[in-house]
């Protein structure tokens, strides 16, 4: 029965982990036009339990997109300097799309796996009652 837990347990954490990666994808896609927003994007790492690696995985620190921001001419904008450029957002929303798409499709397949360990489980727990 152990396999069972620890298969759920390797499901669940990239379950967690897509689940917050498509939160920092969601607030890029809000901040796409806050002024000097960076970009935020987190990596994933394999989690370590007594030394050896348990299949699961852990997200990492939050890291900023480095690198200058767009300078963006509106003379109008609160923000601007005197020259009327302000410092505009690194997000591109065509790359956010596409990474919140691939969260998506990770996070399912993660979904549809754990669905059928506990449905293999449930039937092993079914043939050991007989």
């Amino acid at each position: 029965m152990t396999e069972f837990s620890s298969a759920l347990s390797v499901l669940s954490s990239g379950m967690r982990g897509q689940g917050q990666r498509l939160r920092h994808i969601s607030e890029n896609i809000a901040n796409v036009d806050t002024p000097g927003y960076r970009r935020k994007t987190i990596e994933f790492r394999a989690a370590v339990e007594d030394g050896r690696r348990s299949g699961a995985i852990e997200a990492g620190p939050v890291q900023l997109k480095r690198g200058d921001l767009p300078r963006i001419y509106d003379s109008a904008h609160p923000m601007a300097d005197a020259e009327g450029y302000y410092d505009g957002s690194n997000v591109e929303l065509v790359t956010e799309l596409a990474d919140a798409r691939e969260a998506q499709r990770s996070y399912e397949a993660n979904l549809k796996m754990f669905e059928q360990v506990r449905r293999m489980s449930a039937e092993l727990f079914g043939l050991l009652k007989r």
